[in-house]
C-alpha cells in the first residue's frame, strides 16, 4: 500500500513538474515577444504636432521610398549586385509601370508647392553670380529675367562644377508667374520662414576666371570677392542670430571658396568632396556631396549588349597625378599591354570629348581613379554612357549615398587590391553576360538623377540635391536649438544692466 502510494506521488510530481516547466516556457516566449515588439519603430508619433511637420513628411517619404528600394537580395559573388524582390515575387508587371514605381521608391519628389523646401536667398550684388558670366543688370534688380533670356554658362570643364549655377536658377524660377509644375524647393521672402538661407554664390566659376593675379594687384579678383562676401555675410541678421548653422553654400571645385571656407564653416558646403578640406571645417555629417556635371553627351536609345562593347577597361585622362594620383600611373604600368584594355592620355582638346563619349559607349567597364582628389567627373561620364563604373578611390564620397545604393551598378575596389597583378583584369572578366547586363539595366534607372538641366525636372540633379539638403534641416534646426539652452545663463552686466548674447556669440 506504502509502495502504491509512494508511486502516485512521484507520477504526480512528474505531472506538476512537466506542467510548470510549459507554463514557464510559455512566459518566457511571451515576454521576449512583447519586448521585441516594444522596441520596433514607434507609429504613435504625430508629425502635425512638430514644427514644419510638411517637410518632415518629404523627408520621411524619401527615406521610406529608398528604404523600400533597398529591400533586396545579394547575388552570387562579393560585388554586391543587388536584385529586386518585387520583380521576382510579381513578374507579370509591365515594363513601364515598373519603371514607373522604380523611380517612385526611389526618391519621393514633390509636385506640388506645399511639402517644398522653403529656401531664403539673398539678394547678393550680380558681381557674386551671374555678373561673372558677363550678365549686366537692368534697372534695380540683380537678377536676369529669365522669361527673357537665361544667361549662359561657359562651356567646357567649367561646367562640371556649374552646380551653383543651376541651384540658382532652379530659386528664381520658382518665383516666375507659371512656375514648373515640379518644386522640391521655393523661395521665400522672410527668412524666418525658411528651412535654409542660400548663398547664391559662383565660387567654382570665381576661381576658374580669376585665381590668376594681375601684374598690379597684391590679391587676385576671386580673393578679392570672397573678402567682399565674407563681409557681406557675416554683417546680415540672418548670419548673427543662427552663426551661419543654418546657411548653404556651394563650393564644387576643390580649390573654390579656398579663404571664405575657413570663415564661413559653420555653414552647410555643397562639395565634390572633402579632400582638400579639414574634417573640422567639413565633413559628411555637416556638409552635402553633389556630383559633377557629366561633360560627354548622354547616351540616348542605348540598345547595347554585353557583347556589343568589345572593350573590357576604358580609361582617357590624365595619368600623372599629384597627392593621391599616383595610382593613375602605376594602373597604366599594370594595364598597358592588356589586349581588350584602353588606358590612355587624353583631354578635352583636339575632339578629346567625342573620343572619350565613343570609348565609353564601346566599354563594359569604366575606370574612375583618385586624380589630385578622391572624385572626378569620370565617374558621371561612365553613368551617363552606362558603362559600369570600377571605383578605386578609397576615400571617396558619394552623392545621394543615404539613400541610394551604389553597389548595384558600381563596382568597388580597394586601392591595394588594384594594384596587385592581374586583380582588376580577373575581376572584371569574371562578371558574365547576366550580371553586367543588370548593372547595365540600373545605371539606366538611375542616370537622371545625375542630370543637370533647366527646367529642372522631377527626380534630376537639381531636384537631388535640394532633397539631400532638406534631409539636413532637421539635424541642423536640433543643433540650434541645442545651443540655445543656455542662452539666459550667459548674461554680461554692462553698466548695471544685464544682456543676453545672441547665439553666434558661444558657439
Amino acid at each position: 500500500m506504502a509502495e502504491r502510494h509512494a508511486s502516485s506521488l512521484a507520477v504526480n510530481t512528474r505531472k506538476s513538474l512537466f506542467c510548470l516547466f510549459i507554463l514557464t516556457s510559455t512566459l518566457f516566449i511571451l515576454s521576449w515577444f512583447f519586448v521585441l515588439r516594444s522596441t520596433g519603430s514607434p507609429h504613435f508619433i504625430d508629425h502635425k504636432l512638430l514644427p514644419n511637420s510638411k517637410l518632415l513628411a518629404m523627408i520621411d517619404n524619401g527615406i521610406s521610398g529608398s528604404e523600400s528600394q533597398n529591400d533586396v537580395e545579394p547575388s552570387v559573388g562579393n560585388r554586391s549586385i543587388l536584385v529586386d524582390k518585387e520583380e521576382e515575387e510579381k513578374p507579370t508587371i509591365s515594363s513601364q509601370d515598373k519603371e514607373a514605381s522604380q523611380a517612385n521608391n526611389d526618391v519621393k519628389c514633390n509636385t506640388n508647392g506645399k511639402l517644398a523646401l522653403k529656401v531664403f536667398m539673398y539678394d547678393l550684388p550680380h558681381e557674386f553670380h551671374f555678373g561673372l558670366l558677363d550678365w549686366k543688370p537692368q534697372g534695380r534688380s540683380v537678377w536676369p529675367d529669365l522669361q527673357t533670356k537665361v544667361p549662359a554658362y561657359p562651356g567646357g570643364l567649367n561646367l562640371q562644377h556649374s552646380i551653383e549655377y543651376w541651384l540658382t536658377l532652379d530659386i528664381l524660377a520658382s518665383e516666375l508667374p507659371n512656375p514648373p509644375n515640379v518644386r522640391t524647393a521655393i523661395r521665400v521672402q522672410n527668412s524666418s520662414e525658411a528651412d535654409i538661407i542660400f548663398i547664391p554664390f559662383f565660387s567654382s566659376l570665381s576661381y576658374n576666371r580669376f585665381s590668376k593675379i594681375n601684374p598690379h594687384q597684391k590679391k587676385s579678383n576671386n580673393k578679392l570677392l570672397q573678402d567682399k562676401l565674407v563681409k557681406y555675410v557675416t554683417a546680415q541678421q540672418e548670419w548673427k542670430i543662427s552663426g551661419g548653422r543654418d546657411h548653404l553654400i556651394v563650393a564644387h571645385h576643390p580649390n573654390s571658396l579656398l579663404d571664405g571656407r575657413m570663415k564661413l564653416w559653420p555653414a552647410t558646403f555643397i562639395l565634390s568632396d572633402f579632400g582638400r578640406y579639414p574634417p573640422n571645417i567639413a565633413n559628411v555629417e555637416k556638409d552635402i556631396i553633389a556630383p559633377y556635371k557629366h561633360v560627354i553627351k548622354s547616351y540616348v536609345n542605348d540598345s547595347s549588349t554585353f557583347d556589343s562593347r568589345p572593350t573590357l577597361l576604358y580609361f582617357q585622362g590624365a595619368i600623372y597625378r599629384k597627392d593621391g594620383g599616383f595610382v593613375r600611373q602605376e594602373l597604366f604600368y599594370l594595364l598597358q599591354d592588356e589586349k581588350d584594355v584602353h588606358f590612355t592620355f587624353g583631354s578635352v582638346q583636339k575632339d578629346g570629348i567625342k573620343k572619350a563619349s565613343q570609348g565609353m559607349h564601346t566599354s563594359k567597364f569604366c575606370l574612375n581613379i583618385a586624380g589630385d582628389t578622391p572624385s572626378s567627373n569620370r565617374l558621371f561620364d561612365a553613368i551617363a554612357s552606362h558603362c559600369v563604373p570600377v571605383i578605386i578611390s578609397d576615400d571617396i564620397e558619394l552623392p545621394y549615398e543615404d539613400v541610394l545604393d551604389y553597389s548595384e551598378f558600381c563596382i568597388f575596389v580597394r586601392t591595394r587590391d588594384a594594384l596587385k597583378k592581374n586583380f582588376l583584369v580577373n575581376l572584371t572578366r569574371s562578371i558574365g553576360m547576366d550580371e553586367w547586363t543588370q548593372m547595365w539595366r540600373r545605371l539606366q534607372e538611375v542616370q537622371k538623377f545625375y542630370e543637370f538641366q533647366y527646367p529642372s525636372k522631377e527626380g534630376d540633379a537639381v531636384q537631388m540635391i535640394w532633397q539631400a539638403v532638406a534631409r539636413k534641416v532637421p539635424a541642423i534646426r536640433m543643433k540650434l536649438n541645442k545651443s540655445r539652452r543656455f542662452s539666459r545663463s550667459y548674461v554680461r552686466k554692462e553698466k548695471g544692466l544685464s544682456r543676453i548674447p545672441s547665439p553666434s556669440n558661444f558657439w
